[in-house]
């Protein structure tokens, strides 16, 4: 998922072109049907945030470009046209392998002028998609990161990371940790559609269960929030609530934004699918590639009590008797802001 203000175009040491210098091989196996790995040995593995976002961290660390999930809103589906690869089927099935990314990170690390800044792994493509079982680039670089004493965080939607749940604890001893997981669709068919390559929502909602058991406090990001598909009120209680039981320590919510070549590839599944909602995703999105205020203020008032309500918000307020688990303001307190026109879809 797309961390505001990361800029597309950064240099994030994979080459642009399979062709130039640092190509490998590429690889196929029968584990991996219609995937294509292309191996790659990385100039540098550190890459730098812009200092205007004001994220929480400094530096990200990808593993991989493109990725299996699939899923057809990600925001970094973009990325792969640098590779002269296309942004829609190529950026599933097409997956460059940084080999050396841990020992490139370790010889980063080791400089005089590191200053340990916070180091964000997953906030573009996941270090936990199935490749990673393949590959098992992340010990070495949790490792390095570890021995550098340089603190991290980790966003995945992989099941994979409970592999390194007894690393990951030791690297905690040593250095902050935070790992969040991403789960915002609920209903397992239109995961199944929207995610056709993620681990189930029970199977996340498992590794929520399991981070909180090894001593973490997950967090969990409900986003992409998709509009008239995952932002009813019976999709968003079930999901918090489910949250809630498996020991998530708070959320974040927001909506879908659809940029670049990510947009068309999200409408025509959009078309195929749910061909009656085109036109009013024309509406929400036409100013651009973000829903418009409306939108964030309306999805925001449905989200926040559900927040408070179920112990999910990072600094949760005191919880009145008029507001007790489970329960939130019905749905016309909020107006709706969304276009409408025809009849609502309902998918829960």
């Amino acid at each position: 998922m797309r961390w505001n203000g990361q800029t597309l175009d950064a240099d994030d040491g994979a080459l642009p072109g399979l062709e130039r210098a640092g190509f490998v091989r590429s690889v196929q196996t029968p584990e991996f049907e219609g995937v294509t790995f292309h191996e790659v040995l990385c100039k540098s593995a550190l890459n730098k945030v812009p200092e205007e976002t004001n994220l929480p961290f400094s530096f990200t660390v990808n593993t991989f470009r493109g990725c299996s999930h699939a899923c057809r809103y990600c925001f970094a589906r973009p990325t792969h046209e640098y590779l002269d690869l296309d942004a829609g089927h190529d950026f599933d099935s097409q997956v460059v392998v940084k080999l050396n990314v841990a020992a490139v990170l370790r010889k980063e690390l080791a400089r005089r002028s590191w200053k340990r800044s916070p180091v964000a792994l997953g906030t573009n493509t996941d270090p936990y998609q199935r490749a990673e079982g393949r590959y098992r680039l992340m010990p070495g670089v949790i490792g390095a990161l570890t021995e550098s004493r340089t603190p991290f965080s980790i966003l995945t939607k992989g099941t994979l990371l409970r592999r390194d749940l007894p690393l990951l604890r030791q690297a905690a001893e040593q250095v902050p940790v935070s790992l969040s997981v991403s789960l915002a669709v609920h209903d397992a068919q239109l995961q199944k559609q929207l995610e056709p390559g993620t681990p189930s929502p029970r199977a996340r909602l498992e590794l929520i269960r399991a981070i909180a058991d090894a001593g973490f406090a997950p967090h969990v990001m409900v986003a992409p929030v998709i509009p008239y598909l995952t932002d009813s009120s019976a999709h968003l209680e079930a999901l918090f609530a489910d949250l809630a039981e498996a020991g998530a320590s708070g959320v974040t919510a927001f909506a879908m934004h659809l940029r670049g070549s990510t947009r068309g590839w999200f409408l025509s599944w959009l078309a195929q699918e749910h061909p009656a909602l085109v036109r009013r995703y024309r509406e929400l999105y036409g100013r651009g590639a973000y829903v418009p205020p409306e939108y964030t203020s309306w999805l925001k008032a449905r989200v926040d009590p559900l927040r408070v309500a179920y112990g999910l918000a990072p600094r949760e307020p005191h919880r009145g008797a008029d507001h007790p688990v489970g329960r939130v303001p019905a749905d016309e307190e909020t107006p709706d802001p969304r276009p409408t026109g025809e009849p609502a879809l309902t998918l829960f």
